[in-house]
């Protein structure tokens, strides 16, 4: 490929940039390793930089345009070429949060190499977390810790191996004789089981809330909420389109994973002590469990 072709997707460090003014901005806690950029201003401002010399034009498309508000509009923001080919904007204040969103460069949707990237609107998407001042709920603090666990097994009505993300609360592994209830915590359109502990910190949150008082230990268990049968054709999707459930999650939770998690963990397996909740389309999940 000649060299004129390449498009340097590359973040600038902090020795290659000017520092920002002294308003209290830092480098959003979502970035990759070592990425100064998005920089989160005091007053909720964002300010991204990519150097892309090659590109014609770059824009930042806010979350509205994947229906998760954030107060900056659906329109794409351009940003602004130097003379070094360093593309810079720095957006109004966003709404508190985690927020998905990608750039548009000549045009085309690519995520930021600054951002890590998280599951959602069907493909891995570029995130941001907007701190909220003074809101701690949700962080990681000197209280007992439960544990997360991985477990994959075969569906049969799926025809596929897939995995639950299951929280175990604090003691689960000392008190052998204690059971609990059970919350299913299903995602949002276009997320997967990992949403609610990757972008969500549902672990943390009930961490903190168990140290508090404010809550009763369970366990939680986070399955991916779409499911397909073998021969079924696969759900054509675009990232401003979630697809809809399949209608055969009701049947592989009830039949499949209920059962499972009861004969795997010491639940308190009746249907006083077990919840189902969840995110936009997991809060509108129907299922009635045994």
């Amino acid at each position: 490929m000649k060299k004129q072709m390449l498009l340097a997707l590359v973040f600038l460090t902090a020795a290659a940039v000017p520092a920002l003014a002294a308003d209290g901005a830092q480098p959003a806690s979502t970035n990759v390793r070592g990425a100064e950029y998005p920089k989160v201003h005091s007053d909720l401002r964002i300010t991204f930089r990519l150097v892309a010399p090659s590109a014609q034009k770059v824009q930042f498309v806010p979350p509205e345009a994947g229906n998760t508000p954030s107060g900056l509009g659906k329109a794409p923001i351009d940003l602004v070429k130097d003379k070094e080919g360093v593309w810079t904007v720095t957006v109004p204040p966003v709404v508190p949060g985690f927020h998905y969103y990608w750039l548009l460069v000549n045009g085309v949707a690519v995520n930021n190499p600054g951002s890590g990237t998280f599951f959602g609107f069907n493909k891995p998407t570029s995130g941001i977390e907007v701190p909220e001042p003074g809101a701690d709920f949700y962080g990681i603090k000197e209280v007992p810790h439960g544990e997360v666990r991985a477990r994959w097994y075969f569906s049969k009505i799926a025809g596929q191996w897939r995995k639950a993300n299951i929280y175990a609360p604090p003691g689960y592994e000392t008190d052998h004789g204690k059971c609990y209830p059970v919350l299913y915590l299903q995602q949002g359109g276009g997320e997967d089981e990992n949403g609610w502990t990757r972008q969500g910190r549902a672990n943390f949150i009930l961490d903190n809330l168990l140290a508090a008082g404010k809550a009763q230990p369970m366990i939680i268990v986070m399955n991916c909420g779409y499911a397909t049968v073998p021969g079924e054709a696969p759900v054509v999707t675009r990232p401003d389109r979630p697809a809809a459930p399949p209608r055969h999650f009701t049947e592989v939770m009830v039949r499949e994973i209920i059962p499972m998690i009861d004969a795997a963990y010491r639940t308190l397996p009746d249907r006083a002590h077990r919840a189902m909740a969840g995110l936009s389309m997991g809060g509108g999940r129907p299922c009635r469990s045994p």
